[in-house]
């Protein structure tokens, strides 16, 4: 759920007029629900894992993110200064297992593109999964030897349907298939892959677009 009537888009210090884009991700396997603030003000609750919020405006400056348990105002599982750039496109995600839980930032960086094509990347967000290779099911590699939280660079790809897997790096091991990743056109992607490898929940690939597809900074 997501509040915007009480967006915290001047922050304390280092405040500039120029808007930046900001959204949540919850990727912490085995975190609870959560509320987000931003410099002491609520702007998501209860936010369950594999959960997007939506981007909200945040002038560029230094914020105070505070993660708590789902309605508790105590002890929050995450208390981190971040740095937004002015005129960026960020997805913050909580990350790793609640035990060392932390906050990735994942820019979304503005790409030129014709409106037939199509961009996609990984990040891998799944705490006990070794490197893995992202192909298509003939074994095309389209990303090779991605460790834990790395963020690959885009590719260009053509727009279709596709069946996208994940293989244990530099091995024919599938991990993850997934059958029916639609990659349309004009459009930018980042596929997520979070969950546990072997474990509960299980391993799976987000497929959001970025904001940088259809927002201006």
């Amino acid at each position: 759920m997501y509040n915007q009537s009480r967006c915290p888009c001047k922050s304390q210090t280092r405040v500039t007029h120029t808007n930046s884009f900001v959204r949540g991700l919850h990727a912490s396997p085995d975190a609870p629900a959560v509320d987000i603030y931003v410099n002491n003000i609520i702007i998501a609750r209860d936010v369950t894992y594999k959960e997007f919020t939506k981007y909200f405006p945040l002038a560029g400056g230094l914020y105070n993110i505070k993660i708590y348990q789902s309605g508790k105002t105590t002890n929050p599982v995450i208390n981190q200064n971040v740095n937004i750039p002015p005129k960026s496109i960020f997805t913050i995600a909580a990350t790793g297992m609640l035990s060392d839980i932390e906050l990735t930032l994942v820019v979304e960086p503005p790409i030129s593109r014709l409106p037939n094509e199509t961009f996609v990347r990984v990040v891998h967000l799944s705490p006990n999964t070794p490197n893995v290779d992202i192909t298509l099911a003939d074994g095309t590699k389209l990303f090779g030897d991605v460790e834990y939280k790395e963020i690959t660079d885009y590719i260009r790809i053509r727009p279709a349907t596709y069946e996208l897997q994940a293989r244990l790096a530099g091995t024919s091991n599938i991990i993850l298939d997934v059958p029916n990743a639609n990659l349309r056109f004009g459009n930018i992607y980042t596929i997520y892959v979070v969950g546990l490898m072997n474990g509960n929940p299980t391993l799976q690939m987000l497929l959001p677009l970025d904001g940088s597809t259809y927002l201006t900074v």
